[in-house]
């Protein structure tokens, strides 16, 4: 892996981070205004439209986002998942337990990624990167840890409904991880607009109405820049680190949404909320110094991403194609044998022993 690759993923994951915990506290001024179903729905339209908008502008156009055929059953399966199931589940759950207690649960996304990472889709994992993923997850507990009742009646129902929430959250990052190389504008901005479609339908079938523009037009602004390049930066982090690393860094959103309350909001703080800091800055000095690196064989691999002519793409081209790089193409990986440090990227999926 070029050695540059890692810090810009690093750097994208904890963006993603950072903007998904600020879309909280600010979405949070609009909890009595619109219902949390209308809301999401809102937040994620203004995902979709906004980085679609933005890919038309960049492109000067529509193009073919050039997903390979068998790319396409990976995407549609996330959108699924996070987009269709993963908001649906949620809402029913919030329905049924305090948004506070949801908070909560939320934590679980990371550690059902991390698991599915490591044992359904084989991400490779030591002791120092499954420690720092703990401490980012206990981080977030403890950051959460003051509202943790749960109403009574069917709130075990809502808890395993938030759950169910979190579980189709971590396929979709795992599924996503397969087409990751791929145009993050439009993967990202395509599952805003299905989670929109899926949120706004079910409002508006249990009888509520949009509301007036000068309260859509700023939910929008915070659901293209909280959702929609959260998810974009998420998707870019995908590609170099793999599902459960990014998931972990990811799960330090919590304390940056809370460290937005404190600072933009004014409110209070606890010795938790510094607890919590201490736990997920541990567990991402965790990450941040692994060092995975060892002989390793590359099998024969065809695909399409853009890529630069590195140790990984000693190609020729069979067309002429212009020769800046980065460039964007179908081209076939030849078995190839070396040792480097590296993550888990589309191009080091190989088993450990």
């Amino acid at each position: 892996m070029n050695k540059f690759h890692t810090p810009i993923a690093v750097f994208a994951a904890l963006g993603a981070a950072a903007l998904f915990g600020a879309s909280t506290p600010f979405a949070k001024q609009f909890v009595g205004e619109l219902s949390a179903m209308l809301l999401a729905g809102l937040l994620y339209l203004g995902s979709g439209v906004g980085l679609m908008s933005w890919r038309l502008m960049r492109d000067r156009g529509w193009r073919n986002p050039g997903l390979m055929r068998s790319e396409w059953p990976w995407l549609l399966a996330a959108i699924a998942c996070g987009g269709v199931a993963g908001p649906t589940l949620l809402m029913l759950g919030l329905a049924r337990v305090s948004a506070a207690s949801a908070s909560l649960l939320l934590n679980f996304e990371g550690v059902l990624t991390a698991v599915l990472a490591w044992l359904v889709f084989k991400e490779n994992a030591d002791r120092r990167v499954v420690l720092g993923m703990l401490l980012i997850v206990l981080g977030g507990l403890v950051l959460s840890w003051p509202a943790t009742q749960v109403s009574a009646g069917d709130g075990g129902l809502g808890a395993a409904l938030i759950v169910g929430a979190c579980l189709c959250w971590a396929l979709d990052n795992n599924l996503t991880r397969q087409v990751a190389n791929s145009d993050a504008l439009f993967i990202a901005g395509l599952k805003g607009l299905s989670a929109a479609v899926v949120n706004i339908g079910l409002a508006l079938v249990m009888g509520q109405s949009l509301p007036p523009l000068h309260v859509a037009s700023p939910v929008l602004l915070i659901g293209f820049l909280g959702y929609g390049v959260s998810l974009t930066l998420f998707v870019v982090a995908l590609r170099d680190l793999g599902a459960a690393r990014t998931g972990a860094y990811f799960g330090a959103a919590p304390f940056m949404g809370a460290a937005i309350a404190i600072g933009v909001f004014h409110e209070s703080t606890s010795p938790l909320f510094w607890g919590a800091g201490l736990l997920m800055a541990l567990g991402i000095w965790l990450h941040l110094t692994e060092r995975h690196e060892h002989t390793h064989q590359h099998e024969a691999l065809q695909h399409g991403h853009w890529h630069t002519h590195d140790a990984h793409h000693q190609h020729h081209h069979a067309e002429a194609l212009d020769e800046q790089e980065p460039h964007n193409h179908a081209h076939t990986h030849v078995p190839l044998a070396h040792s480097h440090r590296h993550f888990p990227d589309s191009h080091h999926r190989h088993d450990h022993p």
